[in-house]
Parts: C-alpha cells; sequence; structure tokens
C-alpha cells in the first residue's frame, strides 16, 4: 500500500529528492509537464512557459514543492491529478539545452515521448491565444528542437503561448528575451489561469483515456 497523503508529499519533497521512493505508476498515469525557458529570466516572452509552469503548480498546491534534482539540471515539484501524477519540471538550462534536461527527467521516471508535456512560446500566435499541439515540427523553437534530439521524438504534446511577433525581424532576439510591456502584463493573470485550465482537461481526459487526439486551439477572449 502507499504511504499516506501527509506523508507521500514529505516523500516527494525531501531535500534528497529520491524518487525511488515513489510507488511504481499505473501505465499511463503519469506524466512530465515542461516549462521551457531561461534560468534566471522567469519575466520574458521567451519564458513564458515557466509562468505558466508556476501557475499549474500553485493550482495543484504545490509551489512550495519545488527541489532541485542535479541528476536532470532542474527543478521539480510532484502533484496529483485525480488518479494520475504529475511531474513539473523548470529547466536550470539555457533554452538552447532544455532538451536535455527533459529528456534525463523521462528517463528517471520511466516516460515515453508522448507522455511529456512542452509548455512554450510561441511567435506566431497573438499574445493571449493558445494551442495545444500534439507532436510535430519545432517550427522554430530552439527549446523544443533541442527536446526532439534529445528525446529522439517528435511526439511530445506541446501547449504554445502566444507572444506575438515584432513587425521587424531583425529585432525578434531583443523581442524574446525582452520583459513584456505593462499592457502586456496586466493580459498574464487571465492567460496563465487559461492555459492551466487547458493542460489540466486535458491531461485528465488523456489520463481516462477520452482524448480524441486532435490538435486543440483556444482563441483569445472577446
Amino acid at each position: 500500500m502507499p504511504p499516506p497523503g501527509p506523508l507521500r508529499a514529505t516523500l516527494w519533497r525531501s531535500s534528497a529528492m529520491n524518487w525511488s521512493l515513489l510507488e511504481p505508476r499505473p501505465p499511463g498515469k503519469r506524466w512530465l509537464v515542461a516549462g521551457l525557458g531561461n534560468p534566471g529570466l522567469p519575466s520574458t516572452r521567451h519564458s513564458v512557459g515557466l509562468a505558466v509552469l508556476g501557475q499549474l503548480a500553485r493550482r495543484l498546491g504545490v509551489a512550495d514543492g519545488w527541489a532541485r534534482d542535479r541528476r536532470c539540471a532542474a527543478d521539480l515539484a510532484l502533484a496529483s491529478l485525480d488518479d494520475a501524477q504529475l511531474v513539473l519540471l523548470r529547466p536550470r538550462r539555457l533554452m538552447n539545452a532544455n532538451g536535455r534536461s527533459v529528456a534525463r527527467a523521462a528517463e528517471l521516471f520511466g516516460l515515453t515521448a508522448e507522455e511529456v508535456y512542452l509548455v512554450h512560446d510561441e511567435l506566431d500566435k497573438p499574445l493571449g491565444k493558445l494551442a495545444l499541439k500534439l507532436g510535430g515540427s519545432s517550427r522554430g523553437h530552439n527549446g523544443v528542437r533541442s527536446c526532439i534530439s534529445c528525446l529522439n521524438s517528435s511526439a511530445m504534446p506541446r501547449l504554445r503561448v502566444g507572444i506575438g511577433r515584432p513587425t521587424e525581424p531583425d529585432t525578434v532576439k531583443a523581442y524574446v528575451l525582452g520583459c513584456f510591456s505593462a499592457a502586456e502584463q496586466e493580459l498574464l493573470p487571465p492567460l496563465l489561469e487559461r492555459a492551466t485550465d487547458l493542460l489540466l482537461d486535458h491531461i485528465r481526459e488523456r489520463s481516462q483515456g477520452l482524448s480524441s487526439g486532435f490538435n486543440i486551439h483556444e482563441h483569445m477572449p472577446a
């Protein structure tokens, strides 16, 4: 029998991050959710995936449960979602090398690429628009490209969070590494809430075997 809830939570959050204490997972009932970004730059457009992970952790009641795991160079937090287990991951490597952290965590937890969700920024969608894409190419995103290379698969579902694209092509790098404007910051709280809803609903459906497998596009509210 697994340990009771409070004890299990204590084991999960131990400073040693001794994941071997976890009970074996039922097939298809554990998911890794990785927020792609740059460590130390959580407020930039390029790190909006980290912001979504922060909101997800708050929603699941594990905002204080982050702990560093040196094996995968990432911060990890574990949470329950109905009968499923969620592994939340914030890489401590730069965006272009995020895949090394994601792939190592997937290996440690015995997960396939299909069980790994990537949350990342999307230049080709306006701020406020979300899309959940099931597999496919990196579409030029370096963090996603790194994950595809390190996992040797492109099957990961991705929650793409629109940040908009600047009008001048030569300003893209400065734009994505810049912070959200004051006006954009007002849009972030509801955006993070909707992103969290979309993720949790999709994971619940997949855990219950109800997902249709089609891509999901969520338009901006009027």
